[in-house]
């Protein structure tokens, strides 16, 4: 996935979660988002579909608010053909200690 497309996806997975724990935990939701509040958003590569699927398992048996975005319409060869494609995970917001046993097997994309 290209640069464009990638962060395109991190923020549909990003805007998606957020609206997720608005809707289950407006408070939570809300403190990431105030002022002076150190919400943080890293974003990671998974080793394959399998490795994210589990981590939004772990996330749902938590209870975090997650969002798994599946991209489709769009032709960008070779991976896009215009079939539905997951592309993103979001999870959150949760803390360093939360996140850690469900994203410690997953890569830092740089």
């Amino acid at each position: 996935m290209g640069p464009g497309k990638l962060a395109a996806q991190a923020g549909h997975a990003y805007t998606n979660t957020l609206l997720t724990a608005l809707l289950a935990d407006p408070r939570l939701a809300l403190d990431y988002e105030s002022p002076g509040a150190i919400g943080t958003k890293i974003c990671l590569r998974a080793k394959n579909l399998e490795q994210l699927l589990q981590a939004k398992e772990q996330a749902e048996a938590a209870g975090f608010p997650c969002q798994l975005i599946t991209d489709s319409g769009h032709i960008m060869l070779p991976h896009f053909t215009g079939d539905p494609i997951v592309t993103a995970l979001g999870i959150g917001p949760i803390t360093k200690e939360q996140a850690r046993p469900i994203l410690n097997k997953f890569k830092l994309v740089v």
